[in-house]
């Protein structure tokens, strides 16, 4: 069955599923130019108010990792695994997760992207690193991968081409919401870099892209269930974002966070337990543990007993970063020359943090971008970000503000006083790990 591109947008426009082959040969006119930026747009706003079936989901997601080429890792000695977090603020998991997982055994091509809005991306937090090549060609890629087991870079332009297309257009069309075409984007790119197992990490919250838990559980479902039905053993944790997850955030400040975590210098519980639950998951999917339960153990005694650590240094150094990164942080971070501590209006308890508010003081301060190709100030941040229970007064302040300008520290002040709701009285923060979603079935061929 051939139909125009029009044609193809109008039966999705009025409702009708789309056959397999049809959604394949819209997605091949996208890669190769036949169907334009206009069509895209239209499409995406069909199924944006219209929906996708699981069946076209699995279908847009095939064809989208089909559109170039797809990895394969041959020769190891262990699974190959993965995490995707649909993101939010301090959420630096993946620097620790990657080598956590790797010294128990698994291998991980961890493919990153770059920050966007008021959340950080793990892109420019390899690139803080001095040296660390974050956009390695496929030969490097492939030998750090088998030496370190771990390797966590950029997006390489030949993996999943027709989801880059499409997401440009869903960008500026107001269909950056659409569950479906969220679920093929993610997975099309995991699916291509030749994954045996996938965890999702999906943010809810005030300073998550889902602010609603319904829609989170929307979303974690669809990607668990077109995953697993186009092949890839995929499990969901739905986490709370809430508040910053980890207490620094910004670029070289989050790497310097990891450091003290893989080290064992401070080791938050609330950013600690996502790790070792994801960590935990994607041992028991990729059968290097018989459970959930002794995938934490192994986790747990890999983060104490160095081993992660040992692993991290070895990525670092295979990917350019300097040799003594775990051991001498501060001689290669960039470090903000302007430093100041904020403290609240009033004393008391923090009770509320507009999470997303946070994350918009990193990129005020030049940490973040607000388009895809705005330069990024690896320095600057927040470091020592009080959670929700925290007593904060004239000893204890909101956070400590890393800029370039006394200026930018003074804007980033205020902006952080507003973020922050200080009473009397605090609730009881959430769980961070909320919920685990999976599907269940055999995985059709």
């Amino acid at each position: 069955m051939t139909l125009l591109p029009a044609e193809v947008i109008r039966a999705k426009r009025d409702g009708q599923a789309l056959p397999a082959e049809v959604i394949e040969q819209f997605v091949a006119g996208i890669t190769n130019g036949q169907v334009s930026e206009g069509q895209i747009g239209a499409f995406a706003m069909a199924v944006l108010w219209r929906g996708m079936n699981t069946d076209e989901r699995v279908a847009l997601t095939r064809a989208m990792t089909a559109s170039g080429s797809q990895m394969t890792w041959s020769g190891l000695d262990g699974p190959v695994l993965d995490k995707h977090s649909t993101g939010g603020v301090g959420d630096t998991v993946s620097l620790a997760l990657a080598p956590a997982v790797a010294a128990c055994g698994g291998f991980v091509p961890m493919i990153s992207g770059r920050g966007l809005g008021h959340t950080g991306g793990t892109y420019d937090k390899m690139e803080a690193i001095p040296g660390y090549v974050a956009d390695p060609d496929r030969t490097r890629f492939r030998r750090v991968v088998r030496q370190a087991g771990c390797a966590i870079i950029g997006q390489t332009a030949d993996l999943a081409p027709a989801d880059k297309r499409v997401y440009a257009v869903r960008d500026v069309t107001a269909t950056v919401e659409s569950i479906p075409l969220i679920t093929a984007s993610i997975l099309s790119k995991k699916l291509a870099a030749g994954l045996d197992a996938l965890v999702m990490d999906v943010k809810v919250g005030n300073g998550a892209f889902m602010t609603r838990r319904p829609d989170a559980v929307e979303l974690a479902t669809s990607l668990a269930s077109v995953a697993t039905g186009a092949g890839l053993p995929t499990v969901a944790l739905l986490t709370a974002m809430d508040q910053p997850l980890a207490s620094s955030a910004g670029n070289a400040v989050e790497v310097r966070y990891i450091v003290d975590y893989l080290t064992g210098v401070r080791r938050e519980a609330r950013f600690h337990e996502v790790v070792v639950a994801l960590g935990a998951e994607m041992l028991a999917l990729g059968g290097l543990s018989p459970d959930v339960a002794a995938g934490v153990a192994a986790m747990n005694r890999v983060l104490d007993d160095g081993s992660a650590a040992e692993r991290f240094a070895r990525m670092v150094r295979g990917l350019g970063g300097p040799r003594t990164l775990l051991e001498r942080p501060h001689e290669h971070l960039a470090a903000a020359p302007v430093i100041v501590a904020v403290h609240p209006e009033v004393d008391g308890v923090v009770t509320a943090i507009d999470t997303r508010g946070v994350g918009l003081v990193v990129v005020a301060l030049g940490g973040g971008r607000t388009r895809p190709h705005d330069s990024v100030d690896h320095a600057v941040g927040l470091t020592d970000l009080a959670g929700v229970g925290d007593v904060v007064d004239a000893e204890r302040p909101l956070a400590l503000v890393h800029a370039r300008s006394q200026a930018g520290a003074d804007t980033a002040a205020v902006a952080l006083r507003s973020a922050y709701r200080v009473r009397g009285r605090a609730r009881d923060p959430l769980p961070v790990v909320l919920e685990r979603i999976t599907v269940k079935g055999e995985t059709p061929s």
